[in-house]
């Protein structure tokens, strides 16, 4: 029974990816003993290790302990803050805090339109001036729900 030669080429393909996707990690050693793993090349006055990497193949990467690591295993060293997440608000509510207003149905100052979206849904009328958004949720009995935000898309506070 002859194979039809789409039906092979197409087992061909299939395979392509998983030779392909091989990483080579750099681990650098600066002066100072610190050690850095990267995919980019080490920096200048840096000694390099290469290690080539498949995930296909199973193959873990646990980079070595220094010396000085093995001698001080409790030894601790400052966490680094590289970034952090900016809301467009000023960061006024915390994640806790985003939380909480949600659980008690609340809109504090500093939440986004798209919490009070999630929260509330879409607005049946919105309402700009100048640089004011206003949303306006109607409710049950004839009574009305209004949030006001700020020319940033933030809730704005009770003045």
């Amino acid at each position: 029974m002859p194979i039809h030669p789409m039906l092979s080429l197409t087992g061909l393909l299939l395979l392509l990816p998983l030779a392909a996707a091989a990483t080579t990690v750099n681990r650098c050693h600066d002066q100072g003993g610190n050690v850095t793993f990267t995919t980019l090349s080490c920096g200048a006055g840096q000694d390099t290790t290469a290690v080539n990497i498949n995930p296909a193949s199973g193959m873990t990467f646990t980079p070595p302990t220094t010396k000085a690591d093995a001698l001080h295993p409790l030894r601790t060293r400052e966490a680094v803050v590289v970034g952090q997440r900016d809301d467009g608000c000023g960061n006024v509510l915390n994640a806790q805090q985003r939380r909480t207003a949600i659980i008690n149905y609340k809109t504090p100052t500093g939440m986004t339109k798209r919490d009070v979206e999630s929260l509330l849904g879409k607005p049946d009328k919105i309402v700009s001036r100048n640089a004011e958004v206003r949303y306006v949720y109607s409710e049950k009995k004839g009574h009305s729900r209004q949030v006001i935000f700020d020319e940033h898309g933030c809730v704005k506070g009770k003045r």
